[in-house]
């Protein structure tokens, strides 16, 4: 039987960090995953996905997404019942997760958390996918204005290196086709 799930989504709150009496790191937070269609009024609906993640990768998680955080995360659903105060039994189905992906630069994040002056020392992907800025599909920086937000001032605009970005015709014979 297979049981994986892919979602990529955006934190709605930040990471609930806790420790089991045993030791061991448990981090919960929910993920807004929007939906492929819009509703009546034009607006895409979402849905709010229940996660876990256990241990060290637990501690890192908390340690570098906050709310609003633009996330991919890979795991497994599990469902699992408690009896609450009243002695009703509930129903909890949650994602697992076993890896995650940064999908969103450093400076993407700084940004959005209004440049508190915060930085981690993570040097990873820095040329995440932007969901914000459709213009920008391949990852490079998006200009912000001239505010640097806490990455380095002197930094060189971006480059267009798109070679089919000039609109000219690219003269291919049909002896160069593998096929």
């Amino acid at each position: 039987m297979i049981n994986r799930v892919v979602l990529t989504g955006r934190l709605t709150r930040d990471v609930e960090l806790r420790y089991t009496q045993s030791g061991a790191a448990v981090a919960s937070f929910t993920l807004a995953v929007d939906r492929s269609y819009t509703n009546a009024n034009g607006e895409r609906e979402a849905d709010f996905i229940n996660a876990v993640i256990w241990r060290k990768p637990a501690e890192n998680f908390a340690n570098f997404f906050s709310k609003g955080s633009l996330v991919g995360i890979e795991g497994r659903l599990q469902t699992r019942s408690y009896d609450d105060q009243s002695g009703q039994r509930r129903y909890i189905t949650e994602v697992v997760v076993d890896n995650f992906t940064f999908l969103e630069s450093r400076a993407d994040r700084e940004a959005r958390r209004g440049s508190q002056g915060t930085s981690n020392n993570f040097a990873g992907n820095n040329g995440g996918y932007n969901s914000q800025t459709d213009s920008n599909p391949f990852g490079a920086p998006a200009s912000n204005g001239g505010n640097s937000f806490g990455g380095n001032a002197n930094q060189q605009a971006p480059v267009n290196n798109d070679p089919f970005g000039g609109g000219q015709e690219v003269d291919i014979s049909d002896d160069d086709l593998p096929f």
